[in-house]
């Protein structure tokens, strides 16, 4: 994974801020670019070469019913964070998860324009160009929690919930957000719904071994290789700042 990892960085690179073909999804509002095509087909060749009776998922192939059998399963997202990628900002990456049973066991997140590589392996660590992350300890008494609190989700909280935090932006890949919760530049970052897998999987491996969950609002971790690959509202935080960060949003909410 992170040899593919380092392959897909090299195509990435060459078309990085040299205008690559850009073509639109979902009613016009994601992007797709060549890079992300090339990349799908060189993960895609290359993971299931060496393991062929492992499932696929990605953001940019048709989905099938048949990984819903396999019990691993790798979930790519070739560009996460495209619209930064077309626009020449830096802040994307190339994710690459592997799930056994619903749950992440290894992933890598590649941002070459950022000069980082995460990966991580379930009992294995969690590290970031090499060096291992350091397991969560919980915040200061008192301190203010840095969380990205997207708008959507916002609404949904009272005034006086949002006041208490400080509300960080939230970045155009959602994986390298989740990935600064598991590296400690965030305490906790709230998804808002639509999500999916490939967007996650990956980052989450991360954040299991940092001592960190992905939660859904009702508390329960996230669970992979569903039919659908979408999710309603989700929350990367410390295991122990989950559970009053969860309790923010308000009881009406219907997510």
């Amino acid at each position: 994974m992170l040899e593919a990892s380092r392959r897909a960085a090299d195509i990435a690179m060459a078309h990085f801020r040299q205008d690559p073909e850009v073509w639109y999804k979902d009613n016009g509002r994601s992007p797709v670019s060549e890079a992300d095509i090339a990349i799908d087909r060189l993960l895609h060749d290359m993971l299931l070469a060496a393991r062929p009776d492992h499932g696929w998922l990605s953001e940019e192939r048709a989905d099938t019913a048949d990984r819903i059998g396999r019990r691993r399963v790798f979930i790519v997202d070739p560009i996460d964070g495209t619209r930064a990628y077309v626009s020449g900002r830096p802040d994307w990456c190339v994710s690459i998860a592997l799930v056994e049973d619903g749950r992440p066991v290894a992933g890598v997140l590649a941002a070459p324009a950022r000069g980082e590589v995460f990966h991580a392996s379930a009992g294995g660590g969690a590290f970031l160009n090499g060096v291992s992350l350091a397991r969560d300890t919980g915040s200061e008494p008192g301190a203010r929690l840095r969380i990205a609190v997207p708008e959507p989700v916002a609404r949904h909280m009272s005034p006086e919930a949002v006041a208490s935090l400080d509300n960080v932006p939230a970045g155009p890949s959602l994986a390298l957000r989740v990935a600064a919760v598991a590296s400690g530049s965030l305490d906790g970052v709230f998804i808002r719904p639509r999500a999916s897998e490939w967007d996650l999987a990956a980052a989450d491996t991360l954040l299991g071994e940092t001592g960190h969950v992905l939660f859904d609002h009702r508390g329960e971790p996230m669970a992979y290789n569903h039919p659908d690959p979408s999710r309603g509202l989700l929350l990367a935080a410390s295991r122990a700042q989950a559970p009053g960060l969860l309790a923010m949003l308000e009881p009406s909410d219907g997510h």
